[in-house]
């Protein structure tokens, strides 16, 4: 067969043409080639889509497309047009490969279903349910049963689809039973409609479609349902409505609305029936002349056959299912309903997460008092709760089981629901340890011993070898094969071996938790202690040992000081020189927070067995060792030691250390009153006096008026007026240096710790927005009068202003101007008005001997400086008179 000229590729063609040959299996090519004729005669796209089809046999997107455009060609075709064969053949050719695809089949269904070509219909929906997977079968019944639903279908046909389509889902068989009605198959229908009646599980998906759709108005929707048939007077059916109703909603909205019109119904009935009771005068007559007449026959009467009322009466007269005086029946509807409101509330929570176990445990408290219902909920609660998807503790359910036959003092059963529970996978090894252990505390509660032993062994043995493969090869470990790992199981293990098992049972069971690498630092505790109570010492020590080797620190804390107070009591002076190898071992190990107490009772150790010579050492090593904050403690308690074993005399130098030592400022302040009050009741006065002049740096007056008052009361009670007056003076010269310094710093740089260059503040000070000739100013006021100054002098940090002689770079002096500063009223020595206060260093000789006075160099009484060959020597003068000076 020769192909038309007008089929061949044009020119336009051509780079097309090359591409698909140099890659024919390429998708996008061959897609870029049909756009680009998109505009072209069918025939034209026809010979383009099979070739491409012919390469790529299995692209969806291919054959969709295909098929797309023969159908519109069909579209305006007569069904017996011959288009519509080679349409067929199409989809058929499709299928070879599409056949997994169900949108290719729904399609070829569509166009066979137009061409009213039943048999092959029928047998293409039939291949279709075949090819494709039952999860897609839905979309494949919906244009089935709209097939056998047209007009001349064959009814055996139709019933046959119907058939098996309940099959697949049996809750539309009311679509089935109204396709009967429809066919006037009556008997199959009434067959099926009293099937579905006398099915307790049935439930309706056609009598509720408003209220599955509308579901944030469902409560509304099932009470206009119930309202519908009280204005019917089918006071029944309103029953059914409310009841249903509360039964399916899934809030508490919705079942609360439902619940009060429900009971607001009953409530109404009652009330009405009772009105009724109140019977006229006319109607206990005629009831008394219906007892006379009861022998006549009523079809006779013809009045009576007239009046339904009186008819109905006289007919149904002791029939209890038409009398009127039901009250007590209806009173006990409402009662009952009163009695269910917990049990339904619970219901719809239940309805909203079956998993819930706190709201199962709540249903059980609900039926307290009827053990029935209580054990018929545990039933159906461990049935429903999936351990995986459970909110809270799936395990609690089957332990409250337990414990309710328990009670009842039904152990056997009590035994067998805790054998279900230990072989339910849950979804963590605590859940499966707590139901054994629990199982184990009944067996103990009620005396059997050995079997509560036997119940730890089971649930700690080690799944065999085969287990495992088993459950590797499977992918999913479950808890059983991970319980004998689990810590509380070998704990309540280890506490029932202790109490009724044997010392080596105990220690196997002891060492096995130190195989599987489960131990804790009490656990070691424990078992150490347990050693010691059967006299194995050094047994217990070596596993102390073990302990510290196992456990980082700040979980071997414990440890450490366990073994450490338990050694130092078991041998005492006997084996010193191990103790302080444990000791020393013991704190090279330590972390810097956790040394103190280790070093109180390696102190305590030299002190009690020891020398007091090493105790003293171990003390200077607790106090470099441990962290800053805690520094003055452990130098307080040094010192208490040292006042106490060698005198108050020895602590001075430990005084000096802590001051030097680089504590905190607010610590050395501390450290310097200490100081000062042991030096006072030494009655050096004058050692006491330099101390507070040093301390004096780090005392604020303006914050920290307890230091000031203290060194007032030193004054009042051992100086003199020179010394109060140098007192005074050194307050307003500490109180001046910080004023000026920290004249509008913020107030966390003014903390004594934060102490700052000359350059960090000027930094500060800009960043706080101060204006330049201000910065000059306070620069001026904090930077050195000269301007040749060494590099040290220059580095100095902001904390004291130089109001008196500042050091030279030639070794000189340098007299500087100083501010005015008032002395107080009772002070009658003119030459007091100008206060020069020089920032020095305080030497070391504050802390060395007694204040030595010289005889010659002090100042003169004008206040004029000493000479030069005194200055030389002012490395020799204490701290008193250099302050003078």
């Amino acid at each position: 067969m020769s192909i038309s000229k007008e089929l061949y590729p044009s020119q336009e063609d051509l780079p097309y043409e090359e591409e698909i040959l140099r890659n024919p299996f390429s998708l996008k090519l061959w897609w870029r080639y049909l756009i680009a004729k998109s505009e072209a005669p069918f025939s034209n796209h026809f010979i383009i889509y099979e070739r491409a089809l012919k390469a790529l046999p299995g692209s969806y997107k291919l054959w969709h497309a295909y098929l797309r455009e023969r159908l519109e060609i069909v579209r305006n075709l007569s069904v017996t047009h011959p288009k519509y064969d080679t349409l067929n053949n199409t989809f058929e050719r499709a299928l070879v490969t599409m056949h997994k695809m169900p949108r290719i089949w729904i399609m070829y269904l569509q166009t066979l279903t137009e061409q009213k070509l039943i048999t092959r219909t029928r047998r293409t929906f039939d291949r279709a349910l075949c090819a494709l997977p039952v999860t897609q079968h839905d979309r494949i019944w919906e244009p089935y049963l709209v097939f056998v639903s047209q007009k001349g279908i064959p009814i055996e046909t139709s019933l046959r689809v119907y058939r098996r389509y309940l099959k697949y889902d049996p809750s539309h068989i009311e679509d089935f039973i109204e396709f009967l009605v429809n066919s006037s198959l009556w008997q199959e229908a009434a067959e099926r409609l009293a099937s579905v009646l006398n099915d307790d599980t049935f439930y309706s998906i056609k009598e509720v479609g408003g209220i599955r759709k509308f579901t944030d108005e469902v409560g509304r929707l099932w009470t206009s349902l119930a309202d519908y048939y009280i204005r019917r007077s089918l006071f029944e059916k309103p029953r059914d409505i409310f009841e249903e109703g509360m039964t399916t909603v899934v809030t508490v909205r919705d079942f609360s609305v439902i619940f009060d019109a429900y009971s607001q119904f009953e409530e109404s009935v009652v009330a009405h029936k009772m009105e009724s009771l109140d019977l006229s005068d006319e109607e206990e007559e005629d009831i008394q002349e219906d007892a006379i007449e009861e022998d006549e026959d009523i079809r006779l009467d013809v009045d009576l056959c007239k009046s339904k009322h009186k008819f109905e009466r006289k007919i149904f007269k002791g029939f209890w299912l038409h009398d009127d005086k039901d009250i007590d029946l209806r009173l006990a509807r409402l009662e009952h309903l009163m009695n269910r409101r917990l049990e339904l509330a619970n219901s719809v929570l239940l309805r909203q997460n079956p998993h819930n176990v706190e709201q199962w445990h709540r249903r059980v408290k609900i039926f307290e008092g009827s053990p029935t219902k209580q054990i018929l909920t545990y039933t159906e609660a461990v049935r429903t709760v999936d351990p995986m998807k459970a909110v809270g503790k799936p395990h609690t359910l089957w332990v409250a089981f337990a414990k309710l036959y328990e009670n009842h003092k039904n152990i056997a059963n009590a035994r067998v629901i805790f054998d279900k529970a230990v072989q339910v996978n849950y979804k963590t090894v605590d859940h499966l340890a707590s139901v054994w252990c629990e199982w184990a505390e009944m067996e103990l509660r009620h005396k059997n011993l050995i079997g509560a032993l036997e119940l730890m062994r089971r649930a700690t043995a080690e799944p065999s070898v085969e287990v495992k493969r088993r459950v590797a090869a499977d992918g999913n470990e479950p808890v059983q094969t991970k319980v004998h790992k689990s810590l509380r199981l070998w704990t309540f293990y280890v506490d029932l071996e202790e109490s009724l098992g044997t010392l080596e049972s105990t220690r196997a069971v002891y060492e096995r938790i130190l195989d599987l690498r489960i131990a804790t630092p009490q656990i070691i505790i424990n078992y150490a202690f347990l050693l010691e109570e059967n006299k194995y010492f050094e047994d217990a020590f070596k596993f102390y040992e073990r302990g510290v080797k196992i456990f980082k620190y700040p979980h071997v804390k414990d440890i450490w000081i366990t073994y450490l107070s338990k050694f130092v009591k078991r041998y005492g002076k006997s084996k010193l020189e191990r103790a302080r190898e444990v000791f020393e071992h013991a704190v090279e190990t330590a972390p810097a927070d956790a040394v103190k107490q280790l070093y109180l009772q390696y102190a305590k150790l030299e002190e009690d067995y020891g020398l007091a010579k090493r105790a003293m050492k171990v003390y200077d090593e607790a106090t470099k060792a441990v962290p800053n904050e805690e520094k003055l403690s452990m130098y307080e308690i040094y010192i208490a030691r040292a006042a106490e074993i060698f005198g108050v005399p020895k602590t001075r130098e430990i005084y000096e250390q802590a001051i030097e030592s680089g504590l905190p400022d607010k610590d050395v302040k501390t450290m310097c009153l200490k100081y000062a009050e042991s030096e006072k009741s030494l009655r050096e006065i004058d050692r006491a006096r330099g101390i507070y002049v040093f301390a004096s740096q780090f005392a604020d007056p303006r914050t920290d008026g307890d230091f000031w008052n203290k060194w007032h009361e030193f004054e009042v009670q051992h100086g003199n007026e020179d010394t109060f007056r140098e007192m005074l003076r050194v307050k307003r010269s500490v109180s001046a240096s910080y004023s000026q310094t920290h004249f509008i710093l913020p107030e966390y740089m003014m903390q004594k710790d934060q102490s700052l260059t000359l350059d960090d503040a000027k930094d500060k000070l800009k960043q706080a927005g101060v204006p330049e000739d201000e910065m000059a100013a306070l620069e001026r006021q904090l930077a050195p009068a000269s301007k040749n100054v060494n590099s040290k002098d220059s580095s100095r940090k902001v904390g004291f202003v130089s109001a008196g002689v500042e050091s030279q770079t030639d070794g000189g002096t340098k007299p500087v101007a100083t501010e005015d500063v008032d002395l107080p009223e009772e002070s009658d020595s003119e030459d007091e008005e100008r206060v020069e206060i020089a920032q020095k260093d305080v030497p070391s000789a504050v802390f060395g001997g007694l204040v030595r006075k010289r005889d010659d160099g002090d100042i003169d009484g004008d206040g004029d400086t000493v000479p030069a060959k005194d200055r030389e020597s002012e490395s020799r003068l204490g701290a008193l008179e250099r302050i003078k000076r």
